[in-house]
């Protein structure tokens, strides 16, 4: 497959189906992770969740034949736009699918006035904050500064993820 056979667009609320299906078939690569042995993951989100971000018409769907194979599911928080997933389905991963969903995210936050993205992630996971830290994003040494974002931690560690592992990440956007 080359990139002119998939294509970009915003998301529909008809996604959201899909959206779960991707993220839990991304997700068996966590569980396959050896450092991550023993750890309960928390669950991916419902077609519910999902089209009530979507419905916030800042999200990103990669398609294939008219199927959803990536997306991007983000919502506004403020002057900040908050990355909840991105994800794409094993068998389109290493396409650099999910850099173009960020590249297109950052593109499209930095269009309607977002000053930032901003996400949670594996601190030492090759493709959590490697992964995005290669596109401009740094890792909020100081969450306290950052209320939502510090909630968010918490949340997960409450959610059984083990918080020395995990952190908040940031990208200015320029505009």
């Amino acid at each position: 497959m080359t990139a002119p056979e998939w294509s970009l667009r915003l998301a529909r609320p008809g996604d959201a189906e899909q959206f779960s299906e991707v993220e839990e078939d991304a997700a068996r690569l966590l569980a396959e992770e050896p450092s991550l042995a023993g750890i309960a993951m928390p669950p991916s989100r419902s077609a519910a969740e999902y089209r009530a971000i979507i419905a916030q018409r800042q999200s990103l769907s990669a398609t294939f034949d008219e199927n959803v194979i990536g997306f991007a599911a983000a919502r506004p928080a403020g002057r900040e736009l908050h990355l909840h997933e991105l994800s794409v389905a094993r068998a389109f991963q290493r396409r650099r699918i999910g850099s173009t969903l960020l590249r297109a995210l950052k593109i499209d936050a930095a269009n309607a006035g977002f000053a930032a993205i901003t996400l949670h992630t594996f601190r030492d996971i090759a493709w959590n904050a490697p992964f995005y830290a290669g596109h401009g994003f740094t890792v909020v040494e100081d969450v306290a500064d950052h209320a939502r974002l510090s909630a968010g931690l918490e949340a997960a560690i409450e959610a059984g993820l083990p918080g020395e592992r995990r952190c908040a990440m940031i990208c200015p956007l320029n505009r």
